[in-house]
């Protein structure tokens, strides 16, 4: 229990701190120290980062950093984007998803250190 507790700490100080993250730390703990299967654990870090969202835009909200229009017009986006991304799941194989993570973290990277 203290382990579970102690993932979803630092996923939510991750989060908190560069408001995301949360799923890059959930997926590999749970597959790799909980033994979740792939699937299994990108869908429950996406509940699980829930509750950390909320909390962080209440604290975002009261520093007023939020732009509010260009948060509603790509949530819209994300909520189209959330249901294919839920339903390609279960159509694409966990290696080929494993890769597909890794190449996105690598590119992420070298954005930030690059550009």
């Amino acid at each position: 229990m203290i382990v579970k507790i102690l993932i979803g700490f630092l996923a939510g100080i991750i989060s908190g701190l560069f408001a995301s993250g949360g799923g890059l730390i959930l997926v590999p703990a749970y597959v790799y120290i909980i033994k979740m299967s792939e699937e299994r654990a990108r869908a429950t870090s996406i509940l699980s980062i829930l509750p950390m969202v909320i909390v962080s835009s209440v604290f975002y909200f009261k520093f007023n950093n939020i732009n509010w229009t260009l948060a509603i017009i790509c949530s819209f986006g994300g909520i189209i984007g959330g249901a294919i991304g839920a339903k390609l799941l279960k159509k694409i194989s966990p290696k080929i998803l494993k890769l597909m993570f890794i190449i996105f973290l690598v590119y992420s990277a070298i954005r930030l250190l690059f550009f």
